[in-house]
């Protein structure tokens, strides 16, 4: 009777260890950019940071204008003044241009810096979203659906994570 008992205890033990090793494995699939694409944060984001680059734009362009009025302005003076003066204009103007020619890349920069600031919230509520589920659901493993070639099979959590959060 004490062999039965223990035999059954065993497998009892050895089903439960496997059923738990079961579980840890269990993998599910998610596409971040279609989670963040469907956050209303996401949009909002995209609009602040168009406006933000219309802003970077409209400034070039008026620092573009002040300089093409300024060197129409010296070739309209240029005869009435004298050669110290038009050389610290000319200096001047070419000052103003070289500021100028670097201004794309300053724009491309203070973008990327801007857009890092408004993704990092949002990538970090999707993210967190996603723990959450995986928490939840008992995924071991929730790889992005963008990296994987070649995988065991396993869940899409799109839409547990857009229920979570939510989304449509």
């Amino acid at each position: 009777m004490k062999k039965v008992l223990s035999l059954v205890i065993l497998a009892t033990a050895l089903m439960l260890t496997s059923n738990s090793t079961q579980a840890q494995g269990k993998i599910g699939y998610i596409s971040l950019n279609e989670i963040i694409g469907a956050m209303p944060e996401a949009r909002k984001a995209d609009t602040i940071l168009a406006q933000f680059r219309d802003a970077l734009v409209q400034s070039a362009q008026d620092r573009q204008n002040v300089l093409e009025q300024d060197i129409i302005k010296f070739n309209a003076d240029s005869s009435k003044l004298s050669a110290a003066v038009k050389e610290v204009r000319r200096k001047n103007l070419q000052q103003q241009l070289q500021q100028l020619q670097g201004e794309d890349q300053r724009i491309q920069e203070e973008l990327q810096k801007r857009q890092e600031e408004l993704a990092e919230p949002i990538r970090k509520k999707a993210m967190d979203a996603v723990q959450a589920v995986a928490k939840e659901a008992g995924y071991a493993y929730v790889l992005p659906k963008e990296a994987v070639i070649v995988a065991p099979p396993g869940d899409d959590l799109v839409a547990l994570v857009k229920k979570k959060l939510n989304l449509k």
